[in-house]
């Protein structure tokens, strides 16, 4: 087009474009001469050097016109991928941690909950009963065999987030299925945990120091307020056992009682562990099977305070007021 237009003005710059004619024919001469012919070679020369010009700026033309690389700008909706801001592989999903093993069961009042151990090494399971700060009623049996419970109990605790019970179970001759049931109403549910690896065991000074108690008989052993909690042992030379441990703060205050049953108490004996706050604790036990059937029990300190051993007190009452001195 741009050729066209410089054609054009160059033939009518020369006199040689004719608006009427339709077709320019341009035809060289064959001979040279000094006639009129010779007089219209500059305007020639003036025609192919427009007509040059015209090839130059087509050409400079065609160059703009190439396509030419994209840039982004915001008109744009995305930049350009280019192999040198290649976005990163998207990172692998972080594990996600495992789910702590959680061993206690929640039993809601009026259900029951069992544990059944089939391998014949386990000879004791320790039991924890706990709750929420709200009163503790459960039934506690041990399943040996069709229609056989040689050891059952009853616990009552006032708070069973302050003096949790736990007590050690013996399982000799598996298999054998711990039984636990909530005799509460449903408002107070009860957390258990049953286990066999870790059990506690008497200590040797709570087993040294066995005293008997005669059928019909109790004892008591009273403790200071430095001791948090106490070793409870209860054993006979093969005999029955039949109990009753009560943990009293104050006249006739029970906070917490066991009722125990032990078909052989030398081959299932019973061991707990009493939670003991506060002053004023005294713990009793009471043999409530006939004369014909002694047993021997120890109760020592389990647990000592060290703030109350060190003379610093959180405001308790101390009865005698030889503590700390």
């Amino acid at each position: 087009m741009v050729r066209a237009l410089a054609l054009a003005l160059a033939l009518s710059a020369t006199d040689a474009f004719a608006p009427a004619t339709t077709q320019i024919q341009r035809v060289a001469p064959t001979k040279m001469s000094d006639g009129p012919a010779a007089s219209s070679k500059p305007e020639w020369d003036e025609l192919d050097a427009a007509v040059k010009q015209a090839d130059e700026l087509d050409k400079a033309l065609q160059q703009k016109s190439e396509p030419t690389e994209l840039k982004y700008s915001p008109a744009t909706t995305a930049p350009p991928p280019s192999p040198a801001t290649t976005a990163p592989p998207p990172k692998p999903p972080a594990p996600i941690p495992p789910t702590p093993k959680v061993d206690t069961i929640l039993i809601q009042g009026s259900s029951l909950r069992t544990w059944s151990y089939r391998s014949p090494l386990v000879n004791h399971v320790q039991v924890v009963l706990s709750t929420e700060g709200r009163p503790l009623d459960a039934d506690l049996e041990l399943w040996h065999g069709p229609d056989n419970t040689p050891c059952k109990m009853r616990v009552y605790v006032e708070n069973g987030q302050l003096r949790p019970f736990s007590a050690v179970i013996a399982t000799p001759r598996g298999p054998n299925t711990v039984a636990i049931r909530n005799i509460g109403q449903l408002e107070f549910p009860i957390a258990a945990d049953v286990y066999a690896n870790d059990v506690e065991m008497a200590s040797e000074e709570c087993v040294n120091s066995a005293t008997t108690i005669q059928g019909g008989a109790l004892r008591t052993y009273p403790f200071d307020p430095l001791v948090d909690s106490v070793e409870v042992l209860l054993r006979t030379d093969g005999r029955p056992l039949n109990a009753r441990i009560e943990l009293l703060q104050g006249p006739n205050n029970n906070k917490q009682v066991v009722e125990l049953y032990t078909e052989d108490g030398l081959d299932r004996p019973f061991f707990a562990v009493l939670e003991t706050p506060g002053s004023g604790n005294v713990v009793r036990i009471v043999n409530t099977a006939p004369v014909e059937f002694p047993m021997t029990a120890a109760v020592v300190p389990h647990s000592i305070d060290d703030k109350i051993a060190s003379g610093a007190f959180d405001g308790d009452v101390v009865i005698g007021g030889d503590i700390g001195w």
